[in-house]
């Protein structure tokens, strides 16, 4: 892979991750457009790998959070006197939320390496998905809290965010939307959405680079990996403030049309022979 190829998905990795808007689409896109096999081993396990310097910088700037997470969560494990902290609760909120998304991910594992990679897929849930998060905005009440988040809303929205692992769903898309149309506000949904990203995507990253490490060894090559992992980490850290308070309270009608313009652009230029579907 070309360095300069390297650093322009990185820092699009780094811009869409927290967007619904589907980052792994976008690098779906713009790795078609670079001229590169989408279901290649090397190609799918780089597009997820450079995911985790994302992760990584949200880690970084939610560091305060997540060590308060943690610790109430062992300290509830120790002390039921302490199983009623907001904390307590909403650390196993995100715990249960990344089950699903890990056992589809591994079932489904060889599908959504090739067939769910098609720009055909990309395209088209890219446009379904807006409705969706059109009716989520148009619905939503917001009338519920973080002190309200029950294991229910968790285990719906974890199940939901199993539709992201198609390619232009986006899984912020799919978790925020699926919050809102359970009454939970926008500040809320977006904090649980960013605290499903971290086990979800680090998982899927580390596998991939577990199970193809000599796939990226002898395709991409691991210094582009390691530098689009970089510039993913560093874009999104100086992203993620903005975005959090952006979508915290923001509708979706900008990416809405965002979404239903690049989908319809996307399947234009696939059905003309512009782009190749894979």
């Amino acid at each position: 892979m070309d360095l300069w190829h390297a650093i322009v998905l990185g820092a699009v990795e780094g811009v869409t991750e927290f967007l619904p808007v589907s980052s792994t689409g976008h690098l779906t896109i713009l790795e078609s457009a670079f001229g590169y096999q989408l279901d290649d081993p090397d190609i799918t396990a780089f597009t997820a790998i450079i995911q985790v310097g994302a992760v990584l910088a949200t880690l970084l700037f939610l560091r305060r959070d997540a060590v308060r997470l943690v610790s109430a969560f062992f300290r509830g494990l120790r002390r039921p006197e302490h199983r009623r902290d907001l904390d307590y609760r909403f650390a196993w909120a995100v715990i249960l939320g990344s089950i699903p998304i890990g056992i589809v991910g591994l079932l489904f594992k060889d599908q959504i390496e090739t067939t769910l990679r098609s720009l055909w897929f990309v395209g088209t849930a890219l446009i379904l998905w807006s409705g969706v998060m059109w009716f989520a905005d148009r619905h939503a009440t917001q009338e519920r809290h973080e002190q309200d988040v029950t294991w229910r809303d968790t285990l719906i929205i974890g199940i939901t965010q199993c539709l992201a692992l198609i390619p232009g769903v986006s899984r912020s898309g799919a978790t925020m939307s699926a919050g809102l149309l359970r009454g939970l506000d926008r500040v809320t949904v977006t904090r649980l959405s960013f605290f499903l990203s971290i086990p979800a995507l680090s998982a899927a990253g580390l596998l991939q680079t577990v199970t193809k490490f000599d796939d990226i060894s002898n395709g991409v090559g691991w210094g582009p990996t390691i530098v689009a992992t970089a510039v993913s980490f560093v874009v999104a850290y100086a992203a993620v403030a903005w975005l959090l308070r952006f979508i915290a309270r923001h509708t979706y009608t900008v990416f809405i049309v965002y979404r239903v313009v690049l989908g319809t652009l996307v399947l234009l230029l696939v059905a003309t022979g512009v782009l190749s579907a894979t």
